[in-house]
């Protein structure tokens, strides 16, 4: 996100040595291997599939709103609706690594960036603004008026009250624009990733060995931790001051403050922020993790991080309750229950910025 305030080819490696080690021992080649394969499970099953299975959410949603303007709808809206909460599921994981061209080539600004003001939005709406709507207006626009949230404005209206019937013929210019225009900027990001004439995931995969973006598989490992990875993404979420993505609506008690607020989705985006860094520790699709790095070398360590990501991510639950009750009514009526959360945030961030930061100085050393 943007706040204002603001199998790819893999490296074949011999397995060295394969004795299973104790808590604060192994050998050099056995630890270096599991570095060597949490990279490339990194990449392989973790970040390329994350991005491929975005740009393919993006191609979904592009069409089912194409068919909403074709054919506004009642069923038409609720799917447009369904498709969008699912391309947020795979977006704001993704955002559990924002590494590399993500932020670098402003794919995320370009589609994330909130709060937005719907005032701002029905002006742009107006039939008298002399501007077409054409996806190439879309991209010319302010950041705030491109993207997911502009989108969320459209299909699901002020209070989650849009009815198809509202979308008359500029708002639905304006709403096919927007699906292509963020269509193209995810699949965009995923060719970065895989088919760039230098690809992303290369410069991950030869980590320590000719990459020109990590020239130590510690930088790597670092990136993915620090603020561009888990910690970041914790910060973010969690941080508490007026930059933080919940404590800011929290403090000031002021729901158009949150992410989504017109789908009233901010609880599930500020979850999978954190899910997104949990796969990175722990691994996904039978991959290894960060957390078999850690292992390798101190087991308490693991356990202390695994069970602040499952004590961060539960607490979300506690918010919404057995009556799903959304963040943007849970600011003024679940506070306390907030509070727990910021704090199991910070708790975790602290983790990732100190025990793991230190740990990945102390042992790799490639």
């Amino acid at each position: 996100m943007n706040r204002i305030f603001l199998s790819f080819a893999a490296v074949c490696c011999i397995v060295l040595s394969a004795c299973h080690k104790s808590n604060n021992s192994g050998s050099s080649e056995s630890f270096t291997q599991v570095e060597t394969d949490v990279i490339n499970d990194f990449v392989n099953k973790t970040a390329v599939p994350k991005y491929a299975s975005l740009a393919a959410a993006g191609v979904t949603l592009d069409s089912t709103i194409q068919s909403l303007v074709a054919n506004p709808n009642a069923a038409t809206l609720q799917v447009a609706q369904a498709n969008w909460r699912a391309m947020r599921v795979i977006w704001e994981s993704s955002e559990g690594f924002l590494i590399g061209p993500v932020e670098a080539n402003d794919y995320d600004p370009n589609s994330d960036t909130w709060p937005t003001d719907y005032h701002q939005m029905d002006s742009l709406l107006l039939p008298t603004t002399p501007n077409a709507l054409t996806v190439e207006d879309i991209e010319a626009l302010p950041q705030t008026l491109r993207g997911y949230h502009p989108i969320e404005y459209l299909i699901f209206g002020v209070g989650g009250t849009r009815t198809a019937g509202d979308l008359d013929a500029r708002k639905k210019q304006y709403l096919s624009s927007l699906a292509t225009d963020l269509k193209n900027i995810v699949t965009s990001l995923d060719s970065t990733w895989t088919s760039a004439a230098v690809p992303y995931a290369q410069a991950c995969l030869k980590a320590g060995s000719g990459s020109t973006v990590y020239t130590t598989k510690q930088a790597f490992f670092l990136d993915i931790t620090q603020d561009n990875g888990m910690a970041g993404i914790c910060n973010e979420v969690g941080e508490p001051d007026e930059d933080g993505k919940m404590y800011n609506p929290y403090i000031h008690q002021d729901s158009s403050l949150t992410e989504s607020p017109y789908s009233g989705n901010s609880l599930a985006d500020f979850k999978n922020n954190i899910i997104g860094a949990q796969q990175v520790y722990l691994g996904v699709n039978g991959g290894k993790g960060m957390k078999d790095l850690v292992a390798a070398k101190n087991t308490s360590l693991d356990n202390q991080i695994q069970t602040a990501f499952t004590t961060a991510i539960n607490s979300f639950d506690n918010i919404s309750g057995t009556d799903d009750m959304r963040f943007e009514e849970a600011i003024f009526y679940r506070r306390t229950q907030i509070a727990a959360t910021l704090k199991a945030l910070n708790d975790l961030q602290s983790l990732l910025d100190n025990n793991l930061v230190s740990f990945i100085k102390t042992y790799v050393k490639d």
